[in-house]
């Protein structure tokens, strides 16, 4: 009854809901590729299905920050770093399947470090040739370093803008080490030019569709997990910590094991997110790390209403098809001054987001019917004058 109880709470009508529409964007955008002609109106380009499972990447990313910043109140600016960190963990496996078809024929070595003139192959490359070890460092080094990260931040009890900053300072310091040649990743380039992946061309129509079904199917298995964390007890307590942490301490609760768990389940998340991007954009450079990125991350969540989950993903879909649309016109130079007016507007004329503000529009519309449905049945029973009750009977 208990496990009936908790599966009917995390699985409510909005997130049922989320799940069956992302259900049928995974089957429907496949088949609209691959069945329908291309010639016909229905029919989808591989390259809008690509741009789409770009969007779910970001989707998922966007998921893992709404988990901190919406239900612990910590608000990261640097969730970039553990999307790229995952991005390049699949990068470096994708470089390795590469072998003799790169343009210097090496079969060991990737095609930068040739031009470079590295003789070996450095250490921290070993092992990538093989794709599970790819998939444990895509979630091992995100969850590594946010684990490190948030024991010393946390227990020095470091909170609101400045963790902000500490968490951008962290991912600068990423970028300017990944921009370096000498640092075995590529320098400024990257890493690019994949051939395939798990012996499967990336660029054929088929690969491509089956990566946008993984993302997809990653996605709702992450949105599962936060929802099964926070409509657990686990989770009262975190949204408890968000909103009075000092008196959450008090009460004898260990926040800084709380906050350090969810922020390496959150990381662990951004990094999966960058691992599928990568097949799909066919790059991973420095560029990843940049804090701009993080930050646009969190206007994602802040416009389709944190503290939601399935507000962070619309979030993340509605702004970036925004960018693809008016960067691709005589707008795009304007672009940055839209997404700044659109942080803008929506703290102060949407605080709650686009789904947090139809969840407190519906919580007040049924609060409102509830009143009214008590008000009436209260009325039902009271007696009125010359109702039978007031009568007096025959044997009277």
């Amino acid at each position: 009854m208990m496990k009936s109880h908790a599966l009917i709470r995390m699985l409510d009508r909005g997130a049922t809901l989320f799940l069956v529409l992302l259900g049928a964007f995974a089957i429907a955008i496949p088949a609209l590729n691959l069945l329908v002609p291309a010639g016909s109106a229905l029919h989808v380009s591989t390259y809008l299905v690509a741009l789409l499972g770009k969007y779910v990447c970001y989707g998922l990313l966007a998921l893992s920050i709404d988990l901190i910043w919406g239900y612990v109140g910590i608000l990261s600016l640097g969730h970039g770093a553990f999307f790229a960190l995952g991005g390049y963990a699949m990068g470096m496996y994708l470089m390795r399947q590469i072998g003799t078809r790169g343009v210097y024929a090496d079969p060991i070595l990737p095609d930068f470090m040739v031009f470079l003139n590295w003789k070996e192959l450095p250490f921290f490359w070993y092992g990538f040739n093989h794709f599970a070890y790819a998939a444990l460092m895509i979630l091992l080094v995100p969850g590594l370093l946010a684990f490190v990260f948030g024991w010393f931040a946390f227990r020095s009890r470091v909170t609101g803008v400045y963790l902000s900053i500490i968490t951008q300072a962290m991912t600068y310091a990423l970028l300017l080490g990944f921009f370096r040649n000498n640092f075995g990743f590529g320098g400024n380039n990257g890493l690019t030019d994949f051939k395939d992946i798990l012996g499967f061309n990336v660029q054929t129509e088929g690969t491509r569709n089956a990566l946008l079904v993984i993302s997809c199917i990653m996605l709702a298995v992450c949105f599962l997990i936060c929802r099964a964390i926070v409509t657990s007890k686990f989770g009262k307590v975190l949204v408890a910590i968000r909103d009075a942490e000092a008196r959450t301490r008090f009460m004898g609760y260990r926040v800084e094991s709380y906050k350090l768990f969810v922020f390496t389940v959150s990381a662990c998340m951004a990094g999966i997110a960058g691992a599928l991007y990568v097949p799909q954009v066919g790059i991973i450079n420095p560029g990843e790390f940049a804090p701009a990125n993080s930050i646009e991350a969190v206007i994602w969540v802040a416009v389709g209403g944190r503290g939601t989950l399935t507000g962070a993903v619309l979030g993340a879909f509605v702004v970036n098809y925004a960018k693809t649309y008016f960067t691709s016109g005589v707008l795009a130079p304007y672009w940055l001054f839209m997404l700044g007016g659109l942080f803008i507007g929506t703290t102060l004329f949407l605080p709650r987001g686009i789904v947090g503000t139809w969840n407190h529009w519906r919580s007040g519309q049924k609060e409102k019917s509830e009143a009214a449905r008590s008000a009436d049945a209260e009325d039902g029973m009271l007696p009125t004058a010359g109702s039978p009750s007031t009568q007096p009977s025959a044997a009277e």
